[in-house]
């Protein structure tokens, strides 16, 4: 099956940005979009309500202005983000809105609804769903998403254990609809290793923490610069929902993390941001295992201008190889 049109005319790179909580705002996802991958925010980001009405305004307008001055170089498409999970009590009124300013691309995550996928396929929008295993993927296309999200072992934020090998090929043996591999991915080379596997796009969120248009504090941004893949640790403590967060700031919070105890999973919440007594998101830092290609914070337009040196430099090096190798 090919890619929709949206993602595969409209795309300078083959990337998605993910939607970062508290993060992702209208400024990174206009730069995200006019530098040609896929800028994308929580819905849940706006609060109150109101405000995703403002933001979703702006988006779509700041969007179609810059695709009237520059036809030659039109944005890519953005998405909403919505969280499908019982916690969410204003889910209904948010995918209104995104149905009102017919968001291109609807994001689904923890739990899948035949009623918000029909929302998003009233006006031609696609969705797509993030999962962790088979079970979950199988699950989400049933109730009638378009492609899946798998989120592999290393991603930041809530995040699965499967080696993204491992998950690419159970879903490819039966699905062969548009996947967005999500795990670890920072670099040119990485977003040519997901479609190498299997993937149609890459689906990158920490790395764009550390831009300039970022909704993060200067001291998370330089956090990330000056840490690797062995400063990320994986708990359920802060959520009740396994994730991967930055280690240093789990010590500046006075915990031990190396010894965080299991939360039990009924304490999510995510209208109040998690575990307040633990401030998840606000001062404990989710973050992936690929932050070790992120060396400087620089603008998003610059990290898609690097990411695609890299991925032509990857595409380039690979063709040798192929001819080598035959």
């Amino acid at each position: 099956m090919s890619l929709p049109p949206i993602l595969r005319e409209r795309l300078r790179l083959p990337v998605i940005a993910s939607p970062l909580f508290i993060i992702s705002c209208p400024k990174l996802v206009i730069a995200q979009c006019k530098a040609g991958v896929v800028g994308s925010f929580p819905a849940l980001n706006a609060r109150p309500v109101s405000l995703l009405d403002e933001w979703l305004a702006e988006v779509t307008e700041t969007l179609a202005a810059h695709d009237r001055a520059n036809p030659d170089r039109p944005s890519a498409p953005f998405a909403v983000n919505q969280i499908v999970h019982k916690t969410n009590d204003r889910l209904e009124r948010d995918v209104e809105l995104a149905t009102k300013y017919k968001a291109p691309i609807v994001i689904t995550s923890l739990g899948a609804r035949e009623d918000v996928n029909a929302a998003a396929h009233s006006y031609g929008g696609i969705v797509l769903h993030d999962v962790i295993n088979n079970r979950f993927a199988r699950k989400a296309i049933e109730k009638g998403a378009d492609g899946l999200i798998p989120v592999a072992a290393g991603a930041g934020g809530h995040a699965g254990q499967l080696s993204p090998f491992a998950l690419i090929q159970e879903l490819r043996g039966w699905f062969d609809g548009p996947i967005a591999l999500s795990g670890a991915i920072a670099s040119g080379a990485a977003i040519l290793g997901a479609q190498a596997m299997g993937a149609d796009l890459a689906y990158i969120g920490s790395a764009f923490i550390a831009t300039q248009e970022a909704n993060a504090t200067e001291a998370y941004k330089d956090m990330i610069v000056a840490s690797g893949g062995e400063d990320i640790v994986y708990t359920n403590l802060f959520t009740g929902v396994h994730g991967n967060y930055l280690r240093p700031s789990v010590k500046l919070a006075g915990l031990d993390p190396d010894n965080l105890p299991v939360a039990d999973p009924s304490a999510m919440n995510f209208n109040s941001g998690g575990n307040q007594k633990a401030k998840a998101w606000r001062d404990i830092w989710g973050c992936g295992q690929g932050i070790g290609a992120v060396d400087a914070v620089v603008s998003a337009g610059e990290l898609v201008d690097r990411l695609a040196r890299e991925y032509a430099a990857a595409r380039a090096a690979l063709e040798q190889k192929s001819r080598v190798y035959g």
